[in-house]
């Protein structure tokens, strides 16, 4: 999930919002503004029920941000990166560079979350107690309640043993100590999260078809939501299976075909796309064998055809500090997140400043549908197909 507006660093871990965390800013006011005060509370001006709601519907957020950044802060004090914390339409993400290192380090980045959403409903209820206890408006008290409600439900529907909510990460720590085995405790977690999907899919639309409530669509999404992630999940642990400690030069083409700076459009164009530039990108070099950038097909289409001929290649390519590029000797799966992010889904990969092959997406699909050897031994490394 990207961020579409950052909102700087918090305790050292970037902040962003997805602009889909409108729609639950939208819907929490809505619902407040319109129903659940005017009910509980009648005869207050429209401004102050809608300004309440607002204020509340922020603080909600700030509550979701909490919880996201105690598992950041933890995360941190075990050893893993976090790339940092994006707030969208179902709550929020904290984005982890890596994964824990023992199922104990898994343990404690996982339960935070609920017991910090647990203690904040708990200090807002003492803070609704006390100011009933003072004669404070009723409907200032009604929305710290209110807080106070959703945060410790949200500790409670994230315990739930199922991927990837926090209970799915906790279900994942205990499997992985009883059996040793990551992987099959991902696929155990990811499993629950998907039984778990199903069910709020299936129940969401029962409400909505028999019951004619349409409050069941909300369910239902987060089901579908859950399904969706307890599946990329498992896939991402079982590329990490197959690509951990695999360096780039493993998965890399080697020796690429290449374009001089000083070839024209029309030349390239020329020798495609049944002669040697029969693929889709090409790293430039300049006359003294160094790496200048990457032309695209796609960038020289754009390029007027009447103007073609008199185009140099080096004046549409991406110049290369607009590439990924990498080491021959770093890890494909540290790569893989900039490799996604990148303009044109492609790393050039340089040894000294020397270009020695370009690493695709398509390069890391093929690495991991080869078929495989028997597992290794437990505690052995990764195994990967030799080159033929």
């Amino acid at each position: 999930m990207n961020e579409s507006l950052s909102l700087g660093r918090i305790a050292g871990v970037r902040v962003g919002l997805h602009w889909s965390v409108l729609v639950i800013l939208v819907l929490v006011t809505v619902t407040l503004a319109r129903g659940e005060f005017p009910t509980a509370h009648p005869g207050h001006s429209a401004g102050q029920y809608w300004s309440l709601a607002v204020l509340t519907a922020i603080v909600f957020l700030a509550s979701l941000l909490a919880h996201e950044l105690a598992h950041a802060v933890v995360a941190r004090r075990n050893g893993v990166q976090v790339d940092g914390i994006t707030l969208w339409m179902l709550g929020g993400a904290a984005r982890l560079h890596s994964e824990a290192a023992t199922p104990a380090a898994e343990l404690r980045i996982a339960a935070v979350g609920p017991l910090t959403s647990l203690l904040a409903g708990g200090v807002l209820a003492g803070v609704a107690a006390g100011l009933d206890a003072l004669h404070t408006s009723g409907l200032v008290v009604e929305a710290v309640a209110w807080l106070s409600a959703i945060n410790i439900l949200l500790a409670v529907f994230n315990a739930l043993p199922a991927a990837p909510l926090d209970g799915g990460r906790l279900l994942r720590a205990y499997l992985w100590h009883r059996t040793g085995d990551r992987l099959r405790a991902t696929r155990g977690a990811s499993a629950a999260g998907r039984a778990l999907g199903w069910f709020m899919v299936v129940t969401g639309f029962a409400a909505v078809l028999f019951g004619h409530h349409l409050s069941g669509l909300w369910p239902a999404l987060i089901g579908w939501f859950l399904i969706s992630a307890a599946t990329a999940e498992v896939r991402q642990a079982e590329m990490r299976g197959v690509l951990g400690g695999v360096p780039v030069s493993r998965v890399m083409t080697p020796d690429p075909v290449t374009v001089p700076d000083t070839a024209t459009l029309a030349d390239f164009l020329a020798e495609g796309p049944f002669g040697s530039y029969r693929h889709s990108a090409f790293p430039v070099l300049t006359a003294d064998g160094s790496v200048a950038g990457l032309l695209t097909v796609r960038r020289v289409e754009a390029t007027p055809a009447q103007a073609r001929a008199s185009t140099k290649v080096r004046d549409v390519m991406l110049p290369l500090g607009d590439i990924v590029t990498a080491a021959p000797d770093e890890p494909v799966l540290d790569l893989l997140p900039r490799l996604q992010a990148g303009p044109v889904r492609r790393a050039v990969v340089l040894d000294a400043e020397h270009l020695v092959g370009i690493l695709t997406l398509a390069d890391i699909t093929r690495a991991l549908t080869w078929p495989t050897a028997p597992a290794a031994p437990r505690g052995a490394g990764p195994r990967f197909p030799k080159d033929a």
